[in-house]
């Protein structure tokens, strides 16, 4: 079930919104390999009549299962929205959607968190990367210009 606000309730006053959505109902389509979401959305939000619009502010919370993108390392990462807004105009153009007079945060929410997604997730700052990996380009980057190199081949050209 989409996490909506009844319009007239808040136009009475101020509503508090708060509990788990299910990660299904964000339908979060990332093609990102390295970063899931399975874990329900924690929100803790409150609804209040802003002139010809309702505005919602509040906290998210996420928990991702990620993996490191320079050692493949499992992690979770806790995604925190801490001051999150949204603006539904109820008159205009950008007027906000409403069914039954039940306005949808659900694709507010999707939008900022898939702003909000780790775009090269790290299990540490400083992450090595993979241990072999590590030593052999320590090995390469100390002696670039050996015999063996595509350089060395190039230079025995003769034009």
């Amino acid at each position: 079930m989409p996490l909506q606000v009844n319009i007239r309730h808040v136009k009475e006053k101020e509503v508090r919104l708060r509990g788990q959505l299910p990660v299904a109902e964000l339908d979060l389509e990332n093609d990102d390999e390295l970063v899931r979401a399975r874990l329900p959305l924690r929100y803790d939000l409150t609804a209040e009549i802003l002139g010809e619009a309702i505005l919602v502010q509040g906290r998210l919370e996420l928990t991702l299962d990620c993996e490191c993108a320079r050692c493949l390392k499992p992690f979770e990462h806790r995604m925190e929205l801490g001051h999150w807004t949204a603006h539904l105009a109820l008159e205009g153009p950008e007027k906000a959607a409403l069914k039954d007079d039940l306005a949808d945060l659900t694709p507010y929410l999707r939008e900022d968190i898939l702003l909000e997604l780790p775009q090269h997730p790290l299990c540490e700052a400083d992450c090595a990367g993979l241990p072999n990996r590590a030593k052999q380009n320590k090995t390469k980057s100390a002696s670039p210009t050996e015999g063996s190199s595509a350089w060395a081949e190039l230079n025995k050209l003769k034009f």
